[in-house]
């Protein structure tokens, strides 16, 4: 889904919650994490900009993915007042081994979640918004109502805001899709999160192929829409597993690539089988470009949202300089 990506000095991304955050994951034997590289740690979180982003969030009662999720830029984002909302709820119906969003029973959707998010948007002046949401298999729609009501609550509020949605794979929830690209946002984007030979440990309660369909659908149901999508290696995929992501993306016209490094939210989540150096994701940011994203976005720290308000406008920029082309 999400983000999939998944303080002291530098921001740590283990927990240690006292409430089981994920029970389903109890009884599994540890998973040591390795000593973060230099390149990977960041400061904890301390400035005025964040503590007003921070507070502002509170005051209308929403989640957002950067604190659920464990998002080691969450300092840097909300310093300067992004952050990517996650609506329906913090407790998710799927149990991904990556990702350090609650999982359980939801509790019933917020009629008035629209509305608190637009006032959000307002108070924190975004150019830029980004959407999420847990999974909601509960749900008969799975949530795709609640997606299209806050982007129109955005729209009557904040004009000038273009809005980004990062959407669950509305497996088995007829029209789901259909309704949320009705609704006009800017950029529609579902995370892959990782190779097809990793899914079954990785991302059990998806399949790679729908995923893939779902963004390859949603450019049919609107050309003008800008589709993205991200993984995150370290999980112990090979160089010819991201490549051929690479080529199936394109093959759904996908525009905009994310790939960052996997950190393990807790011992009981997946373990890290190798911290990916910054070279290499340069390479894959070439090699990403020279296959036909717009746009990709190539670094040990990036996350499906990170930048998000600057790589729309590089998103678009880059969209008009190859029409311009042809």
């Amino acid at each position: 889904m999400l983000d999939g990506f998944p303080g002291t000095v530098h921001m740590q991304v283990m927990t240690t919650d006292t409430v089981p955050r994920h029970p389903e994951k109890a009884h599994r034997a540890d998973n040591p994490s390795p000593r973060k590289p230099a390149w990977i740690r960041v400061k904890a979180p301390t400035s005025r900009g964040y503590g007003e982003t921070h507070r502002i969030i509170r005051e209308h009662g929403l989640h957002t993915v950067c604190e659920e999720a464990g998002c080691p830029n969450i300092g840097e984002c909300w310093t300067h007042k992004h952050a990517t909302v996650m609506i329906l709820g913090d407790v998710c119906t799927r149990a991904c081994a990556f990702c350090n969003v609650a999982t359980g029973k939801p509790g019933a959707v917020n009629p008035h979640e629209p509305d608190g998010l637009a006032e959000t948007v307002q108070k924190l002046g975004l150019r830029h918004v980004v959407i999420t949401s847990v999974d909601r298999d509960d749900l008969e729609d799975g949530g795709a109502d609640q997606f299209a009501r806050c982007i129109q609550r955005i729209r009557d509020t904040s004009s000038g805001t273009t809005i980004e949605v990062l959407t669950p794979d509305f497996r088995h929830k007829q029209g789901a899709l259909e309704q949320v690209v009705e609704a006009r946002p800017d950029v529609f984007n579902h995370n892959l999160e990782t190779v097809p030979r990793l899914y079954p440990g990785i991302r059990p309660g998806a399949r790679y192929y729908h995923s893939l369909r779902l963004l390859d659908q949603a450019k049919q149901l609107d050309a003008s829409l800008f589709t993205k999508s991200g993984i995150m290696v370290g999980l112990g995929e090979s160089r010819i597993e991201v490549l051929q992501v690479m080529d199936d993306l394109r093959s759904a016209n996908v525009d905009f690539l994310t790939i960052g490094q996997y950190l393990q939210p807790t011992k009981k989540h997946a373990a890290v089988d190798r911290f990916v150096a910054p070279e290499e994701f340069e390479d894959y940011k070439e090699i990403g470009r020279a296959k036909g994203f717009l746009v990709v976005a190539s670094s040990p720290l990036t996350r499906s949202s990170y930048h998000a308000d600057r790589d729309f406008a590089a998103l678009r920029q880059a969209r008009q300089e190859l029409l311009a082309r042809s």
